[in-house]
């Protein structure tokens, strides 16, 4: 069973190489607020759709002091052709490994044509300045996800 994460319950730290040979961490980004959005994979058309829909609203989310965090299972240099072949602007990191994905409880089981396999669940989580879960997206479908996260951030206080 997935580990469930409330809003209120502090954010598992991390730390992680990202697209463009940096590091991105969750210690870090403390005092700003974090969109961390996970995806099964790169240059697939949700997952495609997706960056370019964050990198789309990029400036609206940096005006309302929001860091935007794309996680994957896929490698660094995978994330380097995934941002230079669609122009992306979000940061895209790198959960090899599986340990973020696991501890934000997104590895899950999953099931495709009758056959069950373990794959990232398409899901988003919104770290509030001091660390903590303030919202909480599961199950995401791609078409109106960003707006209904930047309607969510700019809704939110910055308490």
């Amino acid at each position: 069973m997935p580990k469930v994460l409330k809003p209120g319950d502090p954010a598992p730290p991390f730390d992680l190489p990202t697209a463009g040979g940096g590091r991105v961490s969750l210690a870090k980004l403390k005092g700003r607020r974090v969109v961390l959005y996970f995806y099964p994979k790169d240059d697939t058309p949700g997952c495609t759709q997706e960056a370019l829909n964050f990198t789309e609203k990029a400036k609206a989310f940096a005006a309302a002091a929001t860091t935007v965090v794309g996680v994957s299972r896929d490698s660094p240099a995978k994330h380097d052709k995934f941002a230079a072949k669609h122009g992306l602007k979000v940061t895209l990191a790198s959960d090899e490994d599986g340990a973020v994905c696991e501890a934000y409880g997104v590895w899950v089981e999953k099931t495709l044509y009758g056959r069950s396999y373990m794959g990232v669940e398409r899901a988003t989580f919104l770290v509030d300045p001091k660390g903590k879960i303030a919202r909480v997206w599961r199950k995401v479908k791609v078409p109106g996800h960003v707006e209904d996260v930047l309607q969510e951030v700019n809704g939110s206080s910055t308490a």
